[in-house]
């Protein structure tokens, strides 16, 4: 019963989506500069160290500049670092995102620490792991990068510890290039993938620059800093980069817009995501009345608040989990990122008709999102089901990504509706999925709903 119910919410939001995707032009490209995170300025600090591994990286060590395609103006910076002795670079796929899928609108430059520059063209590139490799291309007068040397990637089989000393390079908010010491402080906790935690200042400009050890070895590349914080600092683990080198090296470059080869990656990693997702159990929520979905925190993080026990008003009890990363696509979206919240209701102390008009006004609260350069507008049902008995009130969104066939925002909205002065509302939202695993995510999710138990029917 269920099922069905899902198909028919489902299917009439993919048949409304499905013309309206036909319908609307795609959106211009994105002018501005794709900073994921736009982290704090820290002091850098230099010791001995840092000196020395400067000096001996330096040769290897570049910026990155878009640039507009018919002049030198500059929509975004970042860094990169050589990995071969043909001129092979990585940097991170946001530093490049602009080039590679509005290539007639950009080109790609780069700069190195004693001021020579040239052409950069690129061969590929790992959204999910925000990594690119570029090569610099050959001018026929004895430029390019050919015989700067390449840095070196640290072995697997040899992990780092807990605060040993790294250092991270690149060209912070293109001042000047620059060398920032931190920690290595392990993997972070609750992250879909491996995620460097880097006790240490990236600022932007210093995206896609390497991050080495005491012996001068690539750990991780620069990639984020977590926002309002102080020396909280994400890093690409060096293995990831050191296997987008092996494999394309050989590449031949990208010379047309990016979007089916972004797709294809954005829709394996969506098919990962889901059925991990899938296969764990939902949590507990300890309510007395209803059974709500809480996921496991094993790649979720989640929050609660609600009000004080001698509170005159309406009671409540907030709980929201939520992805910490997600996948950068452009300027103007990021994807690839699970949310879901609930909050439980109790009105007896205001009486059946005040709880009623509070509790119809949070519902109608909850945005839903409009149509925009990269997505079209919600289409969606509203059906009520039955789980066991708990009556519930669904409505089931989809947006449509305008040049990610296939993908799609999925928002689930749940109300309870079995008492006059007690309820919960749910609601659920996966960015970037196909619409058979927003099919299964939507069903999931309300099968996560139940009474806690007999008594509370």
């Amino acid at each position: 019963m269920l099922k069905s119910c899902l198909k028919s919410l489902l299917g009439a939001a993919f048949a409304g989506l499905a013309h309206a995707a036909a319908a609307q032009s795609p959106p211009p490209a994105p002018a501005t500069a794709p900073n994921p995170q736009q982290p704090q300025a820290q002091p850098p600090t230099v010791s001995a160290s840092a000196r020395r591994l400067y000096e001996r990286s330096k040769g290897q060590l570049l910026q990155i500049r878009t640039l507009l395609k018919t002049q030198d103006s500059q929509a975004s910076v970042g860094s990169g670092f050589l990995v071969s002795d043909d001129g092979h670079v990585v940097t991170n796929y946001h530093v490049i995102s602009q080039f590679a899928l509005e290539p007639d609108s950009y080109r790609l430059r780069y700069a190195t620490t004693d001021g020579q520059g040239g052409a950069l063209e690129l061969l590929d590139f790992d959204a999910r792991r925000d990594l690119a490799l570029l090569r610099a291309v050959d001018d026929g007068k004895g430029g390019g990068l050919k015989g700067r040397g390449a840095l070196t990637f640290r072995p697997q089989n040899q992990p780092l510890a807990k605060g040993e000393r790294i250092y991270s390079m690149g060209n912070p908010h293109d001042v000047a290039f620059a060398v920032v010491e931190g920690n290595y402080n392990g993997l972070v906790e609750r992250s879909f993938d491996p995620l460097i935690y880097y006790a240490g200042g990236i600022n932007p400009g210093m995206s896609g620059g390497p991050v080495l050890d005491e012996d001068g070895l690539v750990v991780g590349v620069n990639v984020s800093t977590l926002l309002f914080a102080q020396q909280v600092s994400f890093l690409v683990p060096g293995e990831f980069a050191e296997s987008l080198v092996k494999r394309s090296l050989a590449a031949k470059p990208i010379r047309t817009a990016a979007w089916g080869r972004l797709r294809d990656q954005l829709t394996r990693y969506q098919d990962e995501l889901v059925t991990r997702f899938l296969a764990a159990p939902w949590e507990s929520a300890n309510h007395d009345r209803y059974r709500l979905p809480v996921p496991k925190q094993d790649f979720m993080r989640c929050w609660g608040r609600g009000t004080s026990a001698d509170t005159k008003g309406l009671d409540f009890e907030r709980s929201q989990c939520r992805m910490d990363h997600a996948l950068f696509v452009s300027g103007n979206l990021q994807t690839g990122w699970l949310d879901m919240s609930h909050e439980a209701y109790d009105g007896s102390k205001l009486g059946a008709l005040r709880f009623a008009r509070q509790y119809t006004g949070s519902f109608r609260n909850e945005r839903l999102g409009s149509a925009d350069k990269s997505r079209t507008a919600p289409y969606c049902k509203e059906q009520f089901v039955d789980r066991d008995g708990l009556p519930l009130r669904a409505v089931v969104c989809l947006r449509a990504y305008r040049k990610l066939d296939g993908l799609h925002d999925l928002s689930v909205l749940v109300t309870t509706v079995d008492s006059p002065t007690e309820g919960a509302l749910g609601r659920f939202d996966a960015r970037g999925i196909s619409f058979d695993n927003a099919l299964k995510l939507a069903a999931h999710y309300l099968e996560g709903f139940a009474w806690t138990n007999s008594k509370a029917k």
